[in-house]
Order: C-alpha cells, then structure tokens, then sequence
C-alpha cells in the first residue's frame, strides 16, 4: 500500500486535508482526559524509599522520601541508609496518597526540546505522540512547531489546565515557507517584527527560526528577545551559506538545533561546501547524503578555530540541541528499520511515511550504500567530539528528538537521543542534566525566569517518573520496551524497565497503561488499513 493511498484513506476517515510534507500538519486533538486516566493531584502525596536523581548531576541517594502537596514538591528527605532498616518514626506522615517505591529510582520528568505532534499523513491523532511522550517519562515538550498555530496553542493551554492526557507544552513557532505565513509578507525588517509580535501576542514561547536572511534573522532575533521569546534555528542548507552558527549566535539565537551551522563555522579551505555538480537539494537523498560529506573538511579537534568557537558559544550562553537521533538512522539504516517497537508501536500510516518515498519528508532511501554510512558514521564522530567538548567546558547541551521522521518514534527517539549523548562521551549523569534541567534552563532563560521543573527539590513542580531500574547503570530501561536481560534463575531472556510512573502537574499516570493505550490505537488502525509489511 503506497504512501498516498494510505493517505487518502485516513484523508476519507477524519475528513482532514492531507499534506505530502507535513510542512503545517493538520491535527486531531487529544480527548478529553477521561476519568482513570491520571490520578490527583492530591493533598499530600508521598513517594517512599527511593532512590533518587535529582537532575542536577548530583550522584544518586536513597532511600528518600518526596512529599508533594498538590502540583509542588515540598520535601525531600533522607530516611535512612542502603542495607539498613528505615526509621518509620522519622518519616513524612499524614499523606493521603502514597506511592512504595522502595528499590526504584526517582528522576525528574524529562524534557524533550524538539518535538512535532504528528502529522495529517502519518500519525493524526495527537493523542497518539502525547501518550508515547508520557509513556517515556517525558512531562515537557517544546513543539518547534507542533502543528499549527491555532492547534498548537489550543493543546498547549488544554495541556496547562491538565484537560488531556499529555505533556507541559512550549509552543516555538516558525515561519512558513518562503518567509510567510499568517498573511504577514516578509520581505523586510519592520514586517519581520511586526511578525513577531503577532505571534507573541497570540501566546507562543519562542521562534523556530530557518535560514532567513541576515537582516530578517537578526530583526526576528532582535525583537524576539525585546518580547521575552525564546528562539532556535534549524539554519538548512538553503541559508547556510549566508549565516552559519556562529554568526547567528552572534546576533543573539538562543539555540542551534540540530548540526546546520556548527561545520560550516569550521570549514578551513572552503567558504561553501563543495556540493557536487549535480545537486539538488529537492532530491533528499540529495540532502541527507551530501551533508554528511563535510566531516573532514573542517578544523580538528583541538585546533585554534575549534577551540575558538567552542569558547566564543559559552561566552554567549549559547545553547547546542543536537538531535543526533533523528540523522542515526544513516549509520545504520537497517537497525532503524527494524527497532524493536515498530511492530507494537508504530501506527501503519506512520510506518509507511517513513518507508522511500519522494514527497515524505525523510523517507529518502532511494538507494543508501554503504558509502552513506560510512560518511554519516564519520560525520557523527567529529560531530560528538564537538558537542562533548563543548560540554566539559560547561557549555549548555540539551535533548530533543524530532521525532517522526526517519525511522524515529515518539518517545523512543528520545530515549536514543539520551544514549546517544552517552555514546558522545557523556557520563550517564550529565545526559540526564541535558535532559532535565538543562532543558528547564534553556526554557526559561527567555523570560531570566528560575525554573520551575526539571530538578526534583522542594518548591518546583511535581513532574517526575518512577522507574524499577537504574537509569545510570543502563539507559535501555528507560524504553517502553525496557531492555533485555538474562533471568540468572531460570536462565532465559526477559524484558525489564520502562518508565513504571510518570507524575506531570502532581497527576499521577500509569505508564505503562499509557503505552498500552497506543498499542490499542495501533491494533485499531491495522484492523482498519491492514499491517504493513516491511520491505
């Protein structure tokens, strides 16, 4: 079944206008929380004798116990000492809910800074990505952009109230395609800022920014930063040349999201990459095969103009959001194809966005070699070095999935993206700083706001996840199909980990139940369109 067969059926089934890019997807959204789902807040609620991670990179310590009173964490205490009995005389009382988390861990929620609420072609229902994120442990999204604008701050607020089942929402919007969008032309500075301040009177939290040119970035950039908005840029191929990272970084962008940028700052004996006579940047296989190409054509590590950016970046609190999930499935197509959550997981009309196709953005497998993979292995290699060093001089890194493309799903994707900083270099403890509160930082530095999530201490929000094994030892648990182990008492293989509990806003989910429900929507579209057979 095609691509554009399958979207013609779900075009006929939620009479929603299908769009081959999914460049401003049309959405379902979420129901409205249903009675069971999500538990609280309450009065008092306690989580006993975890261990805990607090996000701040601290090692762990336990057993702990963590009061949360309504939708705010107001104590955490150390009751005891591992191997020893608990002193029930010393601990928190008078709870009106608790939860036994003895031999767990308790991390806070984890933050997810680049994210996309599906699309009208591939996933429609919003219900479905939310579910996914929550099942992860992820309590934070910052869509860049999810959907519309209309849609995307509608789910945001509903979202805010805990209306639905689904993450706390950070709406950072884009312009449309040839830089207009909202009936707002913009072709100057005056109309870039008046752009602006449309969206920022509407209730965005921030710009997803393109390759716009230089006078248009640094008045979008500018104003930005007058109205208290956050920015990111994806600066593509198409503008690279005119403006790379550091000199957007200059004009003040709050963050780079994704590689476009960092390597053409370091180009040592080109100003251009050198693409080949015949390409064409519509042909994505084209764009995802070629860019790889630069890996050997900048500055080393350790080189003056390598260690000069990584400096002049801290200088300017600058913040790297690298993505690498979403570009992994290029070193190794065949292990992307064949996760092991596609089957329970992945909706067939999602499955069949990603499958090679011409129009679907990133399903651009027209013929991947092993040439490709080579580039894009040693693309990631130069890639990780920069953005570890950039970490261990204490520069800012956090974690965003962009899933939804390229073999990547919810949740999931976000979870790679976490053992992939590992894989970069860092120590377990820092990816999850990256995940957590890093991203908090980079939220509500905007507004030169202290956080309000992403670091589990008294007087922030209660969002957090419980899980029955120890992320530091091995981020696989972290996966809603959990890792895999051998039982040393019955000498088989089993699955162990995910996520156990997620608490967003002092609600308490099931996470478990969560991702049961989207296998149950999965199930529901198969019976409807047929499973797709892999190719």
């Amino acid at each position: 079944m095609t691509n554009r067969l399958l979207a013609a059926l779900v075009m006929v089934a939620f009479a929603w206008p299908v769009l081959g890019q999914d460049e401003e997807p049309e959405m379902i959204p979420a129901p409205d929380r249903q009675e069971g789902e999500g538990e609280g807040p309450f009065e008092r609620l306690i989580i006993r004798g975890a261990t805990l991670i607090d996000g701040t990179g601290a090692p762990p310590i336990g057993p702990v116990d963590i009061v949360i009173e309504n939708n705010r964490i107001t104590k955490v205490e150390s009751v005891g000492y591992p191997g020893l009995p608990i002193d029930e005389e010393e601990r928190p009382t008078d709870a009106t809910r608790e939860i036994d988390a003895h031999g767990a861990y308790v991390m806070p929620g984890i933050i997810d800074m680049h994210t996309h609420t599906g699309g009208s072609s591939k996933a429609p229902e919003a219900e479905y990505s939310y579910k996914l994120w929550l099942g992860h442990g992820i309590t934070t999204i910052r869509g860049v952009p999810s959907g519309s604008l209309e849609f995307a701050l509608a789910e945001k607020e509903r979202s805010a109230k805990n209306e639905i089942v689904a993450p706390r929402m950070f709406a950072y919007h884009t312009l449309g395609s040839g830089e207009k969008y909202d009936d707002v032309e913009i072709l100057t500075p005056d109309a870039a800022r008046e752009w602006v301040r449309y969206v920022a009177r509407e209730g965005v939290d921030g710009l997803k920014l393109k390759s716009h040119r230089p006078a248009i970035m640094k008045a979008l950039i500018d104003e930005a930063r007058e109205l208290g908005l956050g920015t990111t840029a994806h600066l593509g191929q198409l503008g690279v040349a005119q403006m790379n990272a550091q000199d957007a970084a200059r004009i003040g962008l709050g963050t780079i999201t994704h590689y476009y940028g960092l390597f053409e700052a370091l180009y040592e004996n080109n100003d251009v990459q050198p693409w080949p006579v015949d390409m064409n940047y519509n042909n994505e296989q084209h764009r995802f095969g070629q860019v790889a190409r630069q890996w050997n054509l900048i500055a080393g590590r350790g080189s003056e103009k390598w260690n000069a950016l990584l400096e002049e970046f801290k200088a300017l609190d600058f913040t790297l959001d690298p993505t690498f999930t979403i570009y992994s499935a290029g070193r190794d197509v065949m292990r992307a194809r064949n996760a092991d959550w596609h089957s329970k997981y992945t909706l067939p009309t999602q499955w069949d966005f990603y499958t090679p196709n011409r129009e679907s953005h990133g399903a651009y497998w027209f013929d991947w070699t092993t040439a490709d993979e080579i580039a894009w292995k040693n693309f990631y290699r130069v890639w990780m070095h920069f953005v570890n060093d950039y970490k261990n001089m204490g520069g800012r890194v956090t974690v965003g999935s962009d899933s939804g493309f390229i073999y990547q799903l919810y949740g999931f994707g976000t979870i790679l993206e976490m053992e992939m900083l590992q894989e970069a270099g860092f120590h377990p403890l820092e990816v999850i700083r990256s995940a957590t509160m890093y991203g908090a930082q980079a939220l509500h530095k905007p507004k030169g706001q202290d956080i309000e999530f992403g670091v589990i201490r008294p007087g922030l929000l209660a969002d957090l996840i419980i899980i029955d094994e120890n992320p530091v030892a091995n981020m696989k648990v972290l996966y809603g199909t959990g890792a895999v182990r051998l039982n040393e008492e019955t000498g088989k293989p089993e699955r162990v980990g995910g996520v156990r509990v997620t608490i967003k806003d002092g609600i308490v989910y099931d996470a478990k139940q969560l991702l049961a429900d989207v296998a149950a929507m999965v199930d529901k579209q198969k019976a409807e369109l047929g499973d797709l057979k892999k190719y």
